[in-house]
């Protein structure tokens, strides 16, 4: 069923099996402005295995029907998905993930696909026709028959990256009416899959401090919510260790709107200290931070197609520059997530139990 939010912002809800599997690290936390105060903090465990950090590991729950890619019989309705960003390039390193991602769903099963930003490099699509679609989407995911779900990032706003095109963003959205597997609804919007409610952010237009109302938005869906896990998404993130490093402080660079200081007034005025996990790209790692806003935890997952390195300091239970994918499955009141290799080898997973 679709509700209309806002001009800007579509609510979807949908309700199904999904099956994947996840390997991951989960980041630090930080005292930040006064918010809602959060619930309980659940338990959390993490095992890892290779990677920057990390050594040992196991392989999250598994089994399941999905509605694509298929999978085994499923014990329970488990929620399982795929989250990754910084994907669109075309290249071999996407076409790696690409078949990762479609071994992983056949095994294991798969509901959707969840896109981080910077689907479409380098500076998104020119309209619903270009070319681009079918060489750094369609062909690459042609063996995943899955809903992707996805946000924008800063390519996608065109500029060559500097995100500020911002007409383009909706070529993205539009494209949704064309293809059969691409879902952006608008620029920011929510769903629901099962007990989990996940919310999807256009952070780029935060980045320029024009997300007044999906700020009202967002808090509205956020109190209305009666999900049992709630998970925000966004292609900037929080706190990372890779090049772009943390909001506030992007790229070094002391001036707004790049620094990204808007970005993080908005994340802490919407989601930190309100949902389970925030999930975000824009650093070509793979990293669970050791850290967290207000009690949302934290990981990037935007090793899709290419990488960088990490030099940051924020405490991480994980980090790689390895290429992979972060494979989600909730069951529950637990929430298992795993970073996978290129090769489908599990490096990390992360547990995180509700009381």
């Amino acid at each position: 069923m679709l509700r209309s939010a806002s001009p800007l912002a579509i609510a979807l809800s949908a309700s199904f099996v999904v099956a994947t599997s996840v390997a991951g690290v989960a980041c630090g936390s930080d005292g930040s402005p006064s918010d809602p105060e959060p619930a309980p903090a659940p338990t959390t465990a993490a095992t890892t295995s290779g990677g920057t950090s990390g050594t040992s590991g196991t392989s999250g729950t598994s089994g399941g029907t999905d509605s694509g890619t298929s999978g085994t019989v499923p014990a329970s309705k488990a929620v399982r998905f795929v989250a990754m960003g910084d994907t669109g390039t075309g290249s071999p390193g996407q076409k790696t993930i690409a078949d990762a991602v479609a071994a992983k769903c056949k095994k294991d099963g798969c509901d959707f696909v969840q896109l981080l930003g910077d689907n479409l490099y380098d500076s998104g699509a020119s309209s619903v026709d270009d070319p681009i679609w079918a060489e750094r989407f369609e062909t690459p995911y042609a063996a995943i028959d899955l809903d992707f779900y996805a946000v924008l990032g800063n390519h996608d706003y065109g500029a060559n990256g500097a995100g500020t095109d911002f007409p383009k963003g909706k070529n993205e959205v539009d494209y949704t009416a064309k293809s059969k597997k691409w879902k952006m609804p608008s620029a920011y919007f929510h769903f629901t899959k099962g007990n989990v409610e996940l919310f999807e952010l256009d952070t780029n237009m935060a980045l320029f401090s024009q997300a007044s109302a999906q700020k009202t938005d967002v808090n509205a869906w956020l109190a209305a919510s009666t999900a049992e896990w709630k998970i925000a998404l966004g292609h900037h993130p929080y706190k990372s260790n890779g090049p772009h490093g943390n909001a506030g402080k992007y790229d070094g660079i002391p001036i707004p709107p790049v620094d990204g200081s808007a970005v993080k007034s908005f994340l802490e005025g919407t989601v930190c200290g309100k949902v389970d996990v925030y999930l975000s790209g824009h650093d070509h790692s793979q990293q669970w931070l050791n850290e967290s806003c207000m009690g949302t935890e934290l990981a990037v997952s935007g090793a899709g197609a290419k990488t960088t390195e990490l030099k940051g300091s924020n405490p991480s239970l994980f980090q790689s520059i390895e290429l992979g994918f972060l494979y989600i499955v909730i069951d529950g009141k637990k929430l298992t997530a795993e970073f996978i290799d290129g090769a489908g080898a599990v490096e990390f997973t992360h547990v995180i139990t509700k009381p």
